[in-house]
């Protein structure tokens, strides 16, 4: 394969340190041309300083001066802002982007190298959950390829390799269940957030790790996937699998079903969406199927994992709807994490942002820009006023 230069969005996160330690081992394959982090500094500057990039940006504009002096002995151009994030994917010198950015403010970028007719290696879930239809109209429009790196979503797509679109009945997400799936729903209302960090099958950053002990992680995949893959919602099932060793399936018309499997190593999903069309070879441990003699599955507990219904109650909704419900559990995942509310209050909060947010049934970019601030106001408003019941 030819080289690829690769600029990475929120290179200092979780995906964005595990895609380095891949381009670390195939130098001869990728190069960096562009990192980007919210805050940490540190990280950013000790990254850059191996990889070299042609272009550094600081998203926090408090924290330039000091990149730019740290790396002003070197040929890097330092930036700050999010504004700068988003104009940079645009660059002609770029030829793929990796979008490890969490949250909405993933979104602009992932619109940007679309109009540019950037190949994404997409990461950021919430670019389409939030504004999928605009989405699937800029790929088609600008032919920009989006291979996705989460998981599941990378094992759909592998499974789906040289099949007919008309030939999917539906698919599997799989989902290990998170650090609660055995506890009952009455023991969930004192769990703290540190408990709820502690994830049985996967190293993840603090957001990815909260969503997925609350199984919004897992609508917001169930949103991605209708996107991603031109489906229906009643073809998408959610299934537990604790063992996370199937990533997910894919059942097709003639009731044959195709299931990717690997160890639950992300570097796999990384490197696959880096360097696709092609496969590289890798040097990280290899899975071995008699290791796991026994494969269990489970259907979700929606009673219990109630942002797991309410996406697909945003999903069947459309509209900003799937917007606000992710602002508002953005912000709701923040106050459980700094202990001002409790785990079972965020669907709550979840819940009456979609509610009562300003309805907009064919929204454009700025109607999503609108309904994200508004759901964030409004979950911040219910968690101040907040006194043990949001009914």
């Amino acid at each position: 394969m030819d080289k690829k230069r690769i600029a990475i969005l929120g290179s200092t996160g979780s995906i964005g340190i595990q895609a380095l330690d891949i381009v670390r081992t195939h130098l001869d394959n990728f190069e960096i041309e562009v990192l980007t982090a919210g805050n940490n500094t540190g990280e950013l500057i000790r990254q850059a300083r191996e990889f070299q990039p042609n272009t550094v940006v600081i998203a926090n504009t408090d924290h330039y001066e000091e990149v730019s002096e740290a790396l002003s002995g070197l040929d890097i151009k330092v930036f700050a802002g999010n504004d700068s994030v988003a104009q940079l994917v645009s660059s002609g010198e770029i030829d793929i982007v990796l979008n490890a950015i969490v949250g909405f403010a993933g979104f602009e970028p992932t619109i940007n190298a679309l109009k540019a007719g950037k190949a994404i290696a997409l990461a950021n879930k919430e670019s389409i959950v939030v504004g999928g239809e605009l989405v699937n109209k800029l790929v088609k429009e600008h032919r920009s390829p989006i291979i996705p790196v989460d998981s599941e979503h990378s094992a759909i797509f592998q499974c789906l390799a040289g099949e007919s679109a008309h030939a999917v009945e539906k698919i599997f997400l799989t989902a290990s269940g998170g650090p609660f799936r055995e506890k009952e729903l009455s023991l969930l209302e004192h769990v703290s957030p540190e408990a709820a960090l502690k994830h049985p099958n996967w190293d993840m950053g603090d957001k990815i790790s909260i969503d997925s002990a609350s199984m919004m992680n897992k609508g917001l995949e169930v949103i991605e996937a209708k996107w991603l893959f031109g489906l229906k919602p009643e073809q998408i099932e959610v299934v537990i699998h604790p063992q996370s060793v199937i990533h997910s399936m894919v059942q097709f018309h003639d009731g044959s079903v195709k299931a990717q499997l690997g160890r639950p190593d992300m570097r796999l999903p990384i490197l696959y969406a880096l360097s696709y069309p092609d496969r590289l070879p890798s040097n990280h441990g290899r899975f071995s199927i008699t290791d796991h003699t026994t494969l269990s599955f489970e259907a979700p507990d929606i009673k219990k994992f109630r942002n797991l219904a309410l996406a697909f109650e945003a999903m069947e909704a459309g509209g900003n709807i799937p917007c606000a419900m992710n602002a508002a559990n953005e912000i709701a995942v923040g106050a459980f994490l700094e202990k001002k509310i409790g785990f079972l209050q965020m669907p709550d909060i979840i819940e009456k942002c979609m509610h009562n947010i300003s309805r907009i049934y064919q929204p454009g970019y700025d109607d999503f820009v609108e309904t994200d601030r508004e759901a964030r106001a409004l979950a911040e408003n219910y968690i101040r006023n907040y006194n043990g019941s949001t009914h």
